[in-house]
């Protein structure tokens, strides 16, 4: 799960820069308002909901921003019709690439996607060609700078998590996606601060490229989630522990 937790914490220190651009805000609002309209509007009893909420009060989203997305999506105020819609591709060096949309037009998004990975040699696949090397999971993480693993595995065993293991100076818990709630809020009852805690598809294994490869695939995915409608990527590239964006 390497390369799945590092491109996560890369995530997280871009998040603040997003922020700031706005893209962050539009993705949760969207977020927040689709998790609301299949769920209802109540976050104690909607999962999706609740995790959608609390990533959007740890970027600081006003509640207001908040609330108004809820009522978008129960339909106490009119807004956009969004579409879920996963995209497979293929990077550089053959890396395969899980893309998660919320869009408010399919031909536009489709195209916006194609055209990204097309100029940089990557390109859309059939559905189904990547999406089996993955599988869905709860995905919590910690630094372990700041826990030790012997703690968190104690109380996320407990709590029912699957796994822990510790790699790249994160401590990753995974659990079964109809676990993930129940693993996190006790894990955050326990005083542990999460760096990233979502349900994700996982890569079962990962693969390698060579540096230039990596870079060039690296800034593919990092394109691909600047966009707009992209809410979420999972990718199977094993990235280096040293690796850096050039914007970090």
């Amino acid at each position: 799960m390497s390369g799945h937790s590092k491109w996560s914490s890369i995530k997280h220190k871009k998040s603040a820069v997003d922020a700031k651009r706005g893209r962050l805000f539009t993705k949760l609002i969207r977020e927040i308002t689709v998790a609301a309209r299949i769920g209802g509007g109540d976050p104690e009893s909607n999962p999706r909901l609740r995790t959608a909420v609390l990533k959007a009060k740890e970027a600081n989203m006003p509640k207001e921003n908040i609330d108004r997305a809820i009522k978008k999506g129960t339909g106490e105020l009119e807004g956009e019709q969004f579409y879920e819609m996963t995209y497979e591709a293929y990077g550089p060096g053959g890396v395969a690439i899980l893309i998660n949309t919320l869009t408010d037009n399919k031909n536009r998004t489709t195209a916006d996607l194609r055209n990204i990975l097309s100029r940089s040699n990557g390109s859309l696949g059939e559905s189904g060609c990547v999406a089996y090397l993955f599988k869905r999971k709860g995905l919590i993480t910690f630094s372990a700078e700041k826990y030790s693993e012997e703690d968190i595995f104690s109380a996320a065993l407990e709590a029912g998590a699957e796994d822990v293991i510790t790699e790249n100076k994160t401590i990753e818990v995974t659990t079964a996606p109809d676990e993930f709630e129940s693993v996190f809020g006790s894990l955050k009852r326990a005083g542990f601060k999460e760096t990233f805690a979502e349900i994700t598809m996982i890569p079962e294994a990962t693969i390698k490229l060579d540096e230039e490869s990596t870079k060039k695939a690296m800034k593919l995915i990092d394109q691909l989630d600047d966009h707009e409608d992209v809410q979420s990527i999972a990718t199977n590239l094993d990235i280096p522990d040293d690796f850096k964006l050039e914007d970090e």
